[in-house]
């Protein structure tokens, strides 16, 4: 069982917003973690709290991604990546 890993458009938009070389990191650290993700996403992810408890997050450095698990669909959809200091306050 392979969780499919899908983009959502607030995950494409977020990204362009960062600069060149975050993107460049984050999208290495995708495809350098692919496998370990799509086997079983909750190993490496750690699961929020409070309003965002839905969600899940992936730690790059002082970078996050913000993910929502479907486990009857098997499917990781990326929704958010941005700074630490400011990536929890947007998906309030």
């Amino acid at each position: 069982m392979k969780y499919q890993i899908v983009t959502s458009r607030t995950f494409i938009k977020s990204m362009k917003k960062l600069d060149i070389y975050t993107q460049k990191q984050i999208k290495s650290w995708i495809i350098k973690n692919n496998d370990l993700i799509a086997s079983n996403p909750r190993i490496i992810g750690k699961n929020l709290k409070g309003n965002l408890k839905n969600y899940w997050r992936y730690r790059i450095g002082d970078y996050r991604l913000l993910a929502q698990i479907e486990d009857d669909k098997l499917i990781l959809i990326l929704l958010s990546a941005g700074h630490r200091k400011n990536i929890y306050n947007q998906q309030k």
